[in-house]
């Protein structure tokens, strides 16, 4: 397989273990995993051919880290990101005094009126540094990074979670709790 081919195929698989399974014939769990063989047979009814070893390669290489397999490698699922309702089994994690968040200066009027909400994903996600904010932001636009407040939200009462690839999760950010840092 090649780079193009395999970043089609990545890019359809983090549809089907975030938003669609049903884009490849699967139900997931409650907790977001998928049978590894019904996914390699609903990748390929789809047009997605995929061996076990590609799929192994995939999530092996992934620089973002988006999926994990269980320990027996027979179940998959998307380590965040997720529209579709499951439980991802996250335990409350008391954050850092302060994450970042990168979006486009297009949204930055809407955010610091309503906040950070998760829009179509079951949460906020954050990041543990600026420079990793400001490359999420680039994707979207010209970037803008906001700092959190993280430390008084939680002590407000809010959680915070702590995804496998190391993203902060929240519900949502109130904007009392944002301040804009200039783009690095």
């Amino acid at each position: 397989m090649n780079e193009k081919q395999k970043t089609n195929i990545s890019k359809f698989l983090a549809l089907v273990l975030r938003h669609q399974p049903e884009a490849a014939g699967l139900s997931l769990d409650s907790h977001g995993w998928a049978d590894v063989p019904e996914l390699l047979n609903g990748m390929a009814a789809a047009g997605n051919p995929l061996t076990a070893e590609e799929l192994e390669d995939i999530v092996r290489t992934d620089n973002k880290q988006r999926y994990a397999f269980d320990e027996s490698h027979m179940k998959i699922r998307a380590n965040q990101g997720h529209s579709v309702q499951i439980d991802a089994e996250l335990t409350p994690q008391t954050p850092p005094d302060t994450l970042w968040h990168g979006t486009a200066s297009r949204f930055l009027e809407s955010i610091l009126r309503e906040g950070l909400k998760p829009m179509s994903r079951l949460y906020v996600h954050l990041s543990g540094d600026a420079e990793t904010a400001l490359g999420v932001g680039a994707r979207h636009g010209k970037p803008v990074v906001l700092a959190v407040d993280a430390r008084r939200m939680a002590e407000d009462g809010c959680l915070f979670y702590i995804s496998a690839n190391g993203v902060w999760l929240t519900k949502c950010v109130p904007p009392a709790y944002l301040r804009t840092e200039a783009a690095r």
